[in-house]
């Protein structure tokens, strides 16, 4: 059984909260991160992608010591609910509860997996969480289930178009007997899920979004081949954003279909695309193809949330970078120390 509990989160108190928070540590480009530490001298970027391991710790116990950082005295469920444009330009909201959930070895099959980890960036998220002591930032989880929720009234907290409500104890008594059946599916941090796994102290941060809601959505991680390594497929006109299937752009207005079975990212990777680089944007892929920095842009289409479960309950994964669950969730809104 899925295995949740309230926790004691660890909050900013600032006057901006939007100067300390940020992206994932993971799609911070180098320049960003020099933005974003440039931010303010709290910004979590000095936690999440530190000088050091070390530094790190020394940041976040001064930043508790002058009051920067306060821990709640009570433990809590919150309930998250996120506002954004998605790459389309449509808006959307999408919502799910953030809690201390148990960390179960794969094996249980009560968290499943999607896409393959590398060992390299578990290896430095595990410096940081032993140094820490702290789930510096929230892993995504889905769960494949309807929640209403209404009447909130004000956020306890809030940036961007990220709120925050505190949830009472009934609604979180409910939500632990409904998971006690659940499979939960990692959406995003396989590597920081691994990670907590390894550390031993297993409890972590977690965001549980309900997948039956219009919010959640999907879009495709485009490839950027260096080489396409002798891909080929059939000529067609430039398609628009409804692809046909997976099409590789080799520049000029040139389009293939790729016609082969199965997910569009399982089909461009069985082919073997060297020196890949990813991009959300299909203008930016095609772009470094014209640009003649890459021989082809695999173009994919979005993989539909019944192949990502369908995918995980039969025990496999995905190559890398296989979903795109936009927006990302925001790093530096709650912190959960592992003591």
């Amino acid at each position: 059984m899925a295995r949740i509990r309230p926790f004691r989160a660890l909050r900013y108190d600032v006057p901006d909260l939007e100067a300390v928070v940020a992206p994932p540590y993971d799609v911070i480009s180098d320049e960003q991160r020099r933005e974003y530490l440039g931010r303010s001298p709290y910004n979590v970027v000095h936690l999440t992608l530190p000088d050091s391991e070390q530094q790190a710790a020394r940041d976040l116990a001064s930043w508790q010591e002058d009051g920067v950082l306060v821990r709640d005295r009570e433990p809590s469920y919150w309930w998250l609910s996120q506002d954004y444009v998605g790459p389309d330009g449509v808006q959307r909201r999408r919502q799910g509860f953030v809690a201390s959930l148990h960390a179960e070895p794969y094996e249980t099959r009560v968290i499943l997996p999607h896409e393959r980890t590398h060992a390299g960036p578990k290896e430095g998220r595990l410096r940081l969480l032993q140094a820490t002591r702290t789930q510096l930032e929230p892993l995504f989880f889905l769960w494949d289930a309807t929640i209403d929720v209404d009447g909130l009234g004000e956020p306890d907290l809030r940036s961007g178009g990220d709120s925050l409500w505190r949830l009472d104890a009934g609604f979180g008594d409910a939500l632990t007997e409904e998971l006690q059946d659940a499979q939960l599916l990692i959406a995003d941090g396989h590597h920081r899920y691994e990670t907590t796994l390894a550390f031993g102290e297993p409890w972590l941060l977690a965001v549980i979004v309900p997948t039956d809601q219009e919010g959640l959505t999907i879009f495709p991680t485009h490839r950027v081949a260096r080489a396409v390594n002798g891909a080929s497929g059939r000529p067609i006109d430039r398609p628009g954003d409804d692809l046909p299937g997976p099409v590789l752009y080799r520049g000029d207005g040139r389009y293939e279909l790729l016609e082969a079975t199965g997910l569009d990212p399982e089909v461009v990777d069985a082919l073997k695309p060297e020196g890949v680089t990813y991009t959300p944007q299909r203008a930016e892929a095609e772009a470094a193809v014209d640009r003649g920095e890459a021989e082809g842009a695999f173009l994919l289409r979005p993989t539909r949330i019944e192949d990502v479960w369908e995918v995980a309950r039969r025990g496999d994964v995905m190559p890398q970078k296989s979903t795109f669950f936009y927006p990302k969730l925001t790093s530096g809104l709650l912190l959960h120390p592992v003591d």
